[in-house]
């Protein structure tokens, strides 16, 4: 990709040895809570706008808005280089990889929150850019993090431990839940703590008929999602190689020095501009969760909220959206006041959308055609498993989000 001759070659602006400059400071803030309360949101009045500060008085909506979109930017470009840097070091491209869709989603959603302080059809085309190099890059580690979430659960379901569990992956989500999951009616078989219980006649024996189609239904999971994993990863390359690419990449460039601005954002203050726009974003994201059905939004491993599956998984992706449109928000306009609850909100519904994505695998696998019977049932299991994760990850979100009176203001 070319040098901008009008930029330096060091800078974040120029592509070549990108990033070798200064560090900008990490993106570092939340919303002060999930919820409508319990008090106001403050932030230090110190330091300026882009420096993960708070801007002082004076400070246009402008100028807070293109420092942060600045040090964003540069995250950017710093990310490519390091992939481009990693070679054949798996580990290293992947961690670039993350980095690279990090920055992606923190410059979207900042010129979704504040598109009225921007060009509107800059921002919405760089939006667009942004989004499908994330989706792309994006694809192939969720499958292979699907994989594992999947062969882990089938060695947790049948007890083997004769296969290690990969390395550098998180599979022991929901594992104290194991017992839940026997007792549900599938795993009647074995008695909690002991050994396998024997089948009375005429009843089938649940646990042998496991035994028998996790093997096959883990090799099925496993080459389909190996499948599609290589080819999200053709992907990801092709899309790294494009024109597409290329000029998305100078775009950001351009971005790390100068920022399209609506002529509004250069006289209004950062206080009277930004706050009512990041404000708006939380009241989206209170609304969506009021809309969420509340009588499977509290409750942990019922059966009726198995029931719906996936018909209502759909509100609560959106809401994890809207939860992280709300945490990048608080970043631009209040980033001294980090809050973990609405960190781990985010990290639940994580885990609700693994989850989710994990019992669709096992469900699409089922539907393969001539399957075996004990393959199909070893499938089914694993199906129900994931989905009592879901409604877990949902108790445990229901549980962060608590309702407060309303602050004065959020943001200072």
């Amino acid at each position: 990709m070319a040098q901008r001759p009008d930029l330096p070659a060091w800078g974040p602006g120029g592509l070549i040895g990108i990033g070798s400059g200064p560090e900008p400071g990490p993106g570092c803030g939340t919303r002060a809570a999930v919820v409508d309360g319990p008090g106001p949101y403050g932030c230090s009045s110190e330091g300026a706008a882009g420096t993960g500060e708070t801007p002082p008085d004076g400070v246009t909506a402008g100028q807070a808005l293109a420092g942060y979109l600045h040090d964003r930017s540069a995250d950017f470009l710093r990310s490519l280089r390091q992939h481009r840097e990693s070679g054949s070091d798996a580990d290293g491209t992947e961690e670039a990889a993350r980095q690279l869709r990090r920055a992606a989603r923190r410059i979207s959603a900042t010129l979704h929150t504040f598109r009225p302080l921007a060009e509107e059809a800059w921002a919405d085309q760089l939006r667009a850019e942004l989004g499908w190099l994330s989706g792309a890059l994006a694809r192939e580690h969720a499958l292979a993090d699907r994989r594992d979430r999947l062969m882990a659960a089938l060695q947790r379901l049948t007890g083997r431990t004769d296969r290690p569990q990969p390395a550098g992956r998180a599979t022991g989500r929901g594992g104290d839940r194991t017992a839940a999951v026997r007792g549900a009616g599938p795993m009647r078989g074995r008695t909690a703590g002991g050994p396998a219980a024997e089948p009375s006649a005429g009843e089938p024996d649940t646990d042998g008929l496991l035994s028998e189609g996790a093997a096959r239904a883990a090799a099925l999971l496993d080459r389909q999602l190996t499948l599609a994993r290589s080819r999200a990863h053709s992907a990801a390359l092709q899309a790294l190689g494009s024109a597409r690419f290329h000029a998305l990449a100078d775009a950001v460039a351009v971005l790390a020095s100068e920022v399209p601005l609506a002529r509004a954002a250069g006289t209004a203050s950062a206080a009277g501009a930004l706050h009512p726009l990041a404000e708006n974003a939380h009241r989206r994201l209170a609304e969506a969760v009021a809309a969420l059905p509340p009588a499977r939004a509290g409750h942990a491993h019922q059966a009726d909220a198995l029931s719906a599956e996936h018909r209502q998984d759909a509100p609560w992706h959106q809401v994890r959206t809207l939860v992280r449109l709300s945490r990048y928000a608080q970043e631009v306009v209040a980033p001294g006041r980090a809050d973990p609850r609405l960190t781990e909100a985010g990290r639940a519904l994580g885990r609700h959308r693994d989850a989710a994505e994990a019992a669709s695998a096992a469900a699409s696998a089922a539907r393969t055609p001539r399957i075996a019977p004990a393959t199909a049932y070893a499938l089914g299991v694993l199906h129900a498993d994931q989905r009592h994760e879901v409604a877990a990850a949902r108790h445990t979100f229901s549980r962060l989000w608590l309702p407060g009176p309303e602050p004065e203001s959020r943001w200072s």
